[in-house]
């Protein structure tokens, strides 16, 4: 396997509206399309590549401050599929396997050491 880039930034947020806004306004990224999730958010893309997934939820509007972390995962584009997950599989390390035909890619989820969130996708 190997890392060629990092891929998007999932972010929580109980304003999914007005992030959108922000980041479009402030950061000159546009509202793009997204896999039909069964929870509410947004794609923000830069060019062609969608960079920030926002995903709406109710609750505390408070998440991200210092009670919460913002960042839900990050994700890393890799090559080498096969070999990748043969070695979680060597490894015993415990993950879960997505496929998004609409997008084609196939993501493993899993979490390091401290609990944080990473994918690593595929090309399908």
């Amino acid at each position: 396997m190997q890392v060629r880039r990092l891929d998007h930034v999932n972010i929580q947020t109980t304003q999914v509206k007005s992030m959108v806004a922000w980041y479009s306004d402030t950061l000159g990224l546009r509202s793009g399309p997204r896999p039909d999730f069964p929870f509410p958010g947004a794609w923000l893309y830069a060019g062609d590549d969608p960079v920030i997934h926002l995903v709406g939820h109710d609750g505390d509007p408070a998440v991200g401050s210092e009670a919460k972390l913002k960042l839900e995962h990050f994700a890393l584009t890799a090559t080498g599929r096969a070999d990748f997950e043969a070695k979680l599989s060597d490894a015993s390390v415990p993950h879960q396997r997505f496929t998004l035909d609409e997008i084609g890619v196939v993501q493993f989820h899993l979490c390091d050491p401290d609990g944080n969130r990473v994918h690593i996708d595929f090309e399908a």
